[in-house]
């Protein structure tokens, strides 16, 4: 029983899921964040033009 019990490794697939979901999460908070600065200018440049439009 004590043999069969360590080579069982039935919960290894689970925990190999749940560090590739942890790394992918990490990933793209990662690119989010590096991406934040540039979209936040985009926005501002795009809600400018619109008001630039709109008061003509």
């Amino acid at each position: 029983m004590i043999d069969r019990l360590i080579h069982d490794e039935s919960g290894a697939t689970a925990i190999e899921y749940g560090l590739i979901a942890g790394l992918v999460a990490v990933a793209i908070i990662a690119a989010l964040t590096a991406l934040g600065g540039s979209l936040t200018d985009l926005f501002t440049s795009v809600s400018d033009e619109l008001d630039g439009a709109v008061g003509s």
